[in-house]
């Protein structure tokens, strides 16, 4: 059973269709990655997951709850972060995690966990004012798994973190799936997306363009392509189930022709001289698919 099913989601505002028709599921305790350019209606679909706002048709559905009794489930991590600047560390994490149905004890008791487990404990009184971006992340970061939600959203974690803090939240975000959450993680960085996420789904105009499986995906659409690194002189190659795409000193890129296997090549290559020392398949990267998708669809919306 799906933790999160958003079943033929539309939000219009005026004229505009933000979200248009979408439908979605999120399985338990996986990492799926919610992926669009500016405007796509992303940030629109997480607001209405989260009560922020309400769908004009369709339902949303976590852990079998339809309505606003869902947000106990949830921690929200807005790319807008919404920490207040004159209030002391500690008491802010206590009000928040309050406001998520926790006593004092249970508040007081996560909060210095996860203070041990950023190695910060001597934040408690500081304000947040005082505190550097990246240092505010991490608060902000806390305030959001501090109830040990079903399902956390992650809106651009990693912004204004360096690599050490990144590589620090990385970790925290694998950490909790293993413990049982699911995350829904939107960003624009597809390197961040291809290290993390186990699924995706892309919108564009309002619409999911594109849904599944990151590996899968990249089989889906990979072009046949194929890297090879040779020493030694290149002798007249026989173009037969191949072609030649790129040829530099000691690579070569091949395209292999339909119907003939990956292993078949190289062993022509090596029957023919090549002195192969690497041989690789080469598949799309998330940016290659992202682009080529969104290109395809506006193209295909224009043309329509």
């Amino acid at each position: 059973m799906s933790l999160l099913s958003i079943e033929n989601v539309s939000k219009s505002y005026r004229t505009h269709k933000a979200v248009d028709n979408v439908s979605l599921k999120v399985e338990p305790q996986t990492i799926f990655g919610l992926l669009g350019p500016n405007g796509a209606g992303k940030t629109t679909l997480i607001r209405m997951i989260t009560n922020i706002l309400y769908q004009d048709s369709g339902n949303i559905i976590l852990n079998g709850v339809k309505d606003s009794e869902r947000n106990m489930f949830i921690g929200y991590m807005p790319e807008e972060r919404g920490l207040y600047k004159k209030m002391k560390v500690g008491e802010q994490l206590l009000y928040l995690a309050k406001l998520k149905n926790l006593s004092h004890k249970q508040a007081k008791a996560q909060i210095d966990y996860w203070f041990e487990k950023f190695d910060i404990t001597d934040w408690w009184n500081k304000k947040v004012e005082e505190l550097s971006k990246g240092m505010q992340q991490k608060i902000q970061f806390i305030a959001t798994v501090v109830h040990d939600p079903k399902l956390i959203i992650l809106d651009e974690p990693f912004s204004g973190l360096d690599p050490i803090n990144v590589n620090l939240i990385k970790d925290q975000i694998f950490e909790l799936k293993e413990k049982g959450a699911t995350i829904l993680f939107s960003t624009h960085r597809m390197e961040q997306v291809e290290e993390i996420c186990e699924e995706i789904a892309l919108v564009n105009q309002g619409k999911i363009i594109l849904q599944g499986d990151v590996a899968g995906l990249k089989q889906r659409f990979k072009a046949n392509h194929y890297q090879v690194s040779y020493s030694g002189e290149l002798p007249s190659l026989r173009e037969v189930m191949y072609t030649v795409i790129k040829q530099e000193p000691g690579e070569l890129v091949l395209g292999l022709n339909s119907g003939y296997p990956a292993n078949e090549m190289l062993l022509s290559l090596m029957e023919q001289g090549v002195q192969v020392s690497a041989f690789n398949e080469i598949l799309p990267s998330l940016n290659e698919l992202f682009i080529s998708q969104v290109k395809a669809k506006n193209a295909e919306t224009a043309a329509g």
